[in-house]
């Protein structure tokens, strides 16, 4: 099956976002849907760097070995996170590439996962000690999807999931998902989360609302996402223009 985007290339590779954090963009995967329709995704993965020069990845992408060699020469993998009830399929194999390396999911998933984990900490509200000194978090808890949305403090940067997509119409090669995307109103420039997920989120506006407010509140420089073009600048302008819907 042909790629539906044309790849941010290279793929499996470490791209610099700011001083000591990092993306990978990984291959393209299909998540079932409805009626046995599969939605194309890109993938990607961020990389942050402790003071003690630990690793902490988010959301790891499709295992590669090349890719884990690249990764240890950054550091010593110490934290594998799962930031939301989706973003999670691959993060057995990273741990069994790198068992010393602790495994942290977010709420919800301990049920919703469809494939065996390994143990690890269900992320809060507040972050762990491990990181609480460079790494912000906050919690969204929704009625279809959790997500963890993290800040990294030395570089103003704001890491989440599928709280924003933003999928380039140029590099959607089929005419329907271009078509889809614009429906769903995931598409730069306008992205967000899509409007059957913002529907998901009605029971917990008021919290919702609370948790975009704390991440405007952080002042993000850029905003890094995980399902298309990522956001170099104008953090909060971009925060409030994609959750408008919830503010």
């Amino acid at each position: 099956m042909s790629d539906a985007y044309l790849p941010y290339a290279p793929l499996n590779a470490l791209k610099s976002v700011a001083p000591e954090i990092w993306i990978v963009d990984g291959p393209e995967i299909r998540m079932d849907y409805v009626a046995g329709l599969a939605i194309p995704f890109p993938t990607r993965m961020t990389i942050v760097r402790l003071p003690d020069g630990a690793l902490w990845l988010h959301s790891p992408v499709a295992f590669d070995p090349a890719l884990a060699a690249d990764v240890m020469a950054l550091g010593p993998v110490a934290f594998i996170i799962a930031p939301n009830t989706l973003h999670y399929w691959h993060t057995p194999d990273w741990i069994e590439r790198f068992p010393q390396a602790h495994f942290f999911y977010a709420p919800g998933l301990e049920t919703k996962a469809k494939r065996a984990l390994p143990a690890g900490e269900k992320l809060g509200e507040t972050p762990p000690p491990e990181w609480a000194t460079t790494i912000d978090q906050t919690c969204i808890i929704g009625s279809l999807l959790n997500e963890v949305a993290f800040f990294h403090r030395p570089s103003r940067s704001l890491i989440l999931t599928d709280l924003i997509e933003n999928f380039e119409p140029s590099r959607v090669q089929s005419r329907f998902w271009r078509a889809a995307m614009r429906l769903f109103g995931a598409a730069d420039p306008d992205g967000k989360a899509p409007f059957d997920m913002q529907m998901t989120f009605w029971r917990h506006r008021v919290e919702l609302r609370r948790a975009v407010e704390k991440m405007i509140a952080w002042a993000p420089e850029r905003i890094v996402i995980a399902h298309g073009r990522w956001y170099g600048k104008d953090g909060v302008a971009e925060l409030r223009r994609a959750f408008r819907w919830a503010l």
